[in-house]
């Protein structure tokens, strides 16, 4: 069932009226029905393996508990790690691996025929990566001593497969929802209006924004050939693609936490104007939030040697005052990275992508270790901004080949000085004036945005210029969330 549905908005109010209406235990069953019946308009066939991962999470959490600290206690947690890890590594990256040993065999001379084949068909299960990952966080809380487990099974399934967070987040921690599933607060309508304008807030940015960038990015990256690019082009349509996606998956997030929040849920934030950030590890406290505090307290904190707890202020250095901890700190950034762009997908492709900022990353690191003047704001953003976008070249690239391409006519100077490349028809060139029109539009629209955000709040001490200003929005959006939605393009992040 796609978010941008009518027939999401129908199930949506039926399901909260229930749940406000039902006692507590039939409540919590009636929101694990209701979320198996959301993920069976994708597949009912794959219901069984969400069965699998939680039951074994469950079961484990249980067990772990009740062990006191040492081998046996650490070796339940390695075992549902393991299943976890292995259903994720068949279904997302198996066909990959085998095509990579494949490649790597004719590398080194062994004939394999026609091919490695695998005897199955592997589908990819819908919101596998992140209902692992809610999944196991909560068997490592656990065996971390950071929350107790829950003895309800019904509540704990609720946790993994919540509806509005199933397919694609936000990540939740079971600290921050299982006690707000088990505990229902007394109905306002302050939060299903604000539910409702977050709703409409996100369908406005899938169905509006991102659903009519759609066409102009998949031309762009399917029609030309990256070889036939102008450096100018590749960076207009790197800055598309970055709106795309931004605006595709901040407004599930804003859909799911809007959901949420009609019946009295809180979710974590998942998107805080990432196209504003002056920094790398700035980008990175802003978009998908809830991906990167994951990676960041369940990977690279382990990695550094960090134990739950006792991380630092701003929950990403690790204290590095000998070469041994700079190193293991270093090794423990690019192998996150490494992961989380293997995270997005089976390909070489979301691999490049993640290592891209780990680079930046690291580059940040070294200019706050010179401790050089800091450059100002504007400057910072003006940088960055550009930085970012071009790392999306990979992320939307059909292939390896094809990324590298792009980001060679970025640095091929005479690249810049035309738009589009030799041989290339008039017509072809005269339709990127399109692009170069939606680009521009877009980065206004990102500044109304932002403006948006840093005035809003100042009318906190005016309620009727805030009510004004939140009642035009919602007048201006309406209209065009009731003219655009439709399911006709799936959230990118569907795909991961």
């Amino acid at each position: 069932m796609n978010f941008n549905s009518f027939t999401y908005v129908f199930f949506l109010a039926a399901a909260t009226s229930l749940y406000w209406l039902l006692p507590r235990g039939p409540r919590l069953l009636m929101l694990l029905v209701a979320s198996l019946v959301f993920y069976s308009f994708w597949n009912y066939a794959f219901i069984p393996l969400l069965f699998v991962s939680f039951v074994v999470d469950f079961l484990a959490a249980l067990w772990i508990a009740d062990l006191p600290d040492g081998r046996s206690r650490n070796a339940i947690l390695i075992a549902a790690l393991t299943v976890n890890l292995s259903i994720l590594v068949t279904f997302k990256y198996l066909i990959f691996f085998v095509g990579q040993a494949e490649g790597l065999a004719r590398l080194l001379g062994i004939d394999v025929g026609s091919g490695f084949s695998l005897p199955f068909h592997i589908i990819l299960p819908l919101g596998i990566s992140f209902y692992t990952f809610h999944s196991m966080s909560y068997t490592i809380d656990v065996w971390r001593r950071v929350i107790p487990p829950t003895r309800e099974f019904i509540l704990f399934a609720d946790y993994v497969i919540f509806f509005p967070q199933l397919v694609a987040g936000p990540i939740l921690r079971a600290g921050e929802v299982m006690w707000q599933l088990d505990w229902r607060p007394r109905f306002s309508w302050d939060d299903v209006i604000a539910g409702v304008r977050r709703v409409m807030a996100g369908l406005f940015l899938k169905c509006v924004l991102a659903d009519n960038i759609a066409p102009l990015v998949d031309s762009g990256f399917r029609d030309f050939a990256p070889r036939d690019l102008g450096a100018i082009d590749v960076l207009v349509l790197a800055f598309l693609f970055g709106y795309q996606i931004y605006f595709d998956f901040a407004g599930y997030s804003q859909i799911a936490i809007g959901s949420a929040r009609i019946m009295g849920i809180r979710f974590p934030e998942n998107f805080d104007f990432p196209y504003l950030a002056r920094n790398p590890r700035d980008f990175w406290r802003r978009w998908h939030i809830s991906l990167s505090s994951w990676v960041r307290d369940y990977l690279y904190l382990p990695l550094c040697g960090v134990r739950a707890g006792t991380r630092s202020v701003d929950g990403l250095e690790v204290a590095a005052r000998s070469g041994r901890q700079s190193l293991r700190r270093t090794a423990a950034l690019w192998i996150s990275w490494t992961l989380m762009g293997l995270w997005h997908g089976a390909n070489w492709t979301f691999i490049l992508w993640g290592l891209w900022h780990a680079t930046l990353i690291s580059a940040h690191r070294l200019f706050d270790r010179a401790k050089t003047r800091a450059m100002p704001g504007p400057l910072a953003w003006a940088l960055m901004l550009p930085l970012v976008m071009i790392g999306w070249i990979p992320f939307r690239a059909a292939t390896l080949d094809a990324a590298l391409v792009m980001w060679g006519r970025l640095l091929t100077p005479d690249a810049w000085l035309r738009v589009g490349g030799p041989g290339l028809p008039v017509l072809l060139t005269l339709q990127r004036d399109s692009y170069y029109v939606a680009a521009s539009v877009l980065m206004l629209i990102v500044a109304a945005w932002a403006v948006g955000r840093y005035v809003l709040p100042r009318l906190e001490h005016r309620p009727l210029a805030q009510a004004f200003a939140e009642g035009a929005a919602m007048a201006a959006m309406t209209p065009l969330v009731l003219l655009f939605l439709q399911p006709i393009n799936q959230f990118i992040y569907f795909q991961f």
